[in-house]
């Protein structure tokens, strides 16, 4: 059966990192962690004109929650809030995952976009978020294709889908309108298949990161 599923809403969780829908209580903490990454972010989004702190206040998230919940409704993306649990139960919002643009049927398919804190970057968190929600495409998602797309100059977002074995398939010239101009794109993949026999993309993560410790 091709498709037959959304798979949302759900949680998704390894350890402290916990993938989990939007709430609309989580406008405030959205906000600081936004405003606060302003300069580790604008290089690398699309976002509509206008004053950061304006476009990244809490009353914007109200919209953006709406328009997020909208579309998982529709089956169309599947949008988790990426949290750190911490030792007393608390869950504290540090990035975002979509898997967007979905398409069923015989395409299977879903954009993934991802962004961090740069307060807890390079904690391995983002790697874990991202093969949480692959994992869960490829199975109660019913998916079969993950791209990612990344700007050349964008390493440390290059760095997560290349510590995961996402095959680097495509260059796309002035793909998207970014920070001012239209700014070229690599394009990356990974299908059901390529991870199957591992136990899925996050025990192949486990792996990697036990051989590297």
């Amino acid at each position: 059966m091709l498709g037959s599923t959304t798979g949302w809403p759900v949680v998704l969780a390894d350890g402290p990192v916990v993938l989990r829908p939007y709430r609309r209580g989580d406008a405030g903490s959205w906000s600081e962690v936004r405003i606060a990454n302003q300069q580790w972010l604008t290089p690398w989004e699309s976002a509509p004109p206008g004053p950061w702190a304006e476009m990244n206040s809490a009353r914007a998230y109200l919209y953006a929650y709406r328009d997020m919940r909208r579309a998982a409704r529709r089956g169309e993306s599947m949008p988790f809030a990426v949290c750190l649990r911490t030792d007393d139960g608390r869950e504290n919002l540090v990035g975002h995952i979509n898997l967007g643009n979905i398409v069923r049927r015989a395409f299977s398919s879903a954009y993934a976009g991802y962004w961090i804190d740069s307060r807890v970057a390079g904690r391995g968190i983002m790697p874990t978020a991202l093969a949480l929600a692959v994992d869960h495409a490829f199975g109660p998602g019913g998916l079969h294709r993950v791209e990612v797309n990344i700007r050349p100059e964008n390493r440390p977002s290059r760095r997560v889908v290349e510590k995961l074995g996402f095959r680097e398939e495509a260059y796309h010239p002035r793909y998207m309108h970014i920070d001012g101009a239209w700014r070229d794109h690599l394009g990356y993949a990974m299908t059901s298949e390529e991870v199957a026999a591992e136990g899925g993309l996050l025990a192949r993560w486990r792996r990697l990161r036990a051989a590297a410790s």
